[in-house]
């Protein structure tokens, strides 16, 4: 059997089974008590690693109201102890989704470093206030290309997109004041797991993931501070 993809070149079962690497030795014994922190220091390592285009890309699934699975790259923007932000339309496949079904989880695949950080969570819309300051800070190419896409519906032709998007630019002009389209906005992802995983020799990877105690009083249940543990690869 082989995989056909559609160049001279083509690899049999047998090389794809054989495609592995050893990770390295140096891992992580523990981390700091506060995730957040954790995550600041491992994002700026990744930012000051050549060898990752895109440092703050993260995968994020979402399920919808059927229970479907999607995941796609969507960029984080900001990150704080209230969670990690990110933006897109909230008429989109995954604003769509995360309207019906609010728990996502993103993944930082910084293979490079032989790491990645896996985030599961509740999604929530930010303020309109929010929204628009960040939106007055993009590059006008990306004010102009957010109003051109009507992101997720079907598309004729790439003309249709160009066109689109020649239009909002006669209107809005390079200079000019650009307002954010109505149903473009960002999403707060609230965490109630952080994992941060790293490489290791003869696959004894290193797992070491905060969750939230849990408390119980008078108001019922109520989430206390981040135990950090350590799970078997």
């Amino acid at each position: 059997m082989t995989l056909d993809t559609g160049m001279e070149k083509k690899l049999t079962s047998a090389e794809i089974s054989a495609m592995r690497r050893s990770y390295g030795h140096e891992g992580m014994e523990t981390l700091p008590a506060d995730p957040f922190v954790a995550f600041a220091n491992w994002l700026h390592e990744a930012h000051q690693s050549p060898l990752i285009i895109e440092a703050n890309a993260m995968v994020l699934t979402t399920a919808d109201h059927e229970g479907h699975l999607s995941s796609r790259t969507v960029l984080l923007k900001d990150v704080s102890q209230h969670g990690f932000t990110f933006f897109t339309s909230y008429s989109s496949r995954k604003g769509l989704a995360i309207h019906s079904q609010p728990q996502v989880t993103l993944l930082f695949p910084w293979y490079a470093q032989e790491r990645q950080v896996i985030i599961n969570g509740t999604a929530q819309q930010i303020s309109r206030s929010e929204t628009e300051e960040y939106f007055a800070s993009r590059p006008w190419n990306s004010q102009i290309g957010a109003w051109a896409s009507r992101q997720s519906a079907p598309l004729e032709s790439r003309a249709e997109l160009e066109e689109r998007w020649k239009s909002a630019a006669e209107k809005w002009p390079e200079g000019s004041v650009v307002p954010t389209p109505p149903q473009w906005g960002g999403y707060r992802v609230m965490p109630t797991e952080i994992e941060f995983w790293q490489g290791r020799y003869s696959r004894l990877h290193d797992r070491l993931r905060y969750e939230r105690a849990r408390t119980y009083g008078q108001g019922g249940e109520k989430e206390g501070e981040w135990e950090l543990s350590r799970y078997y690869p």
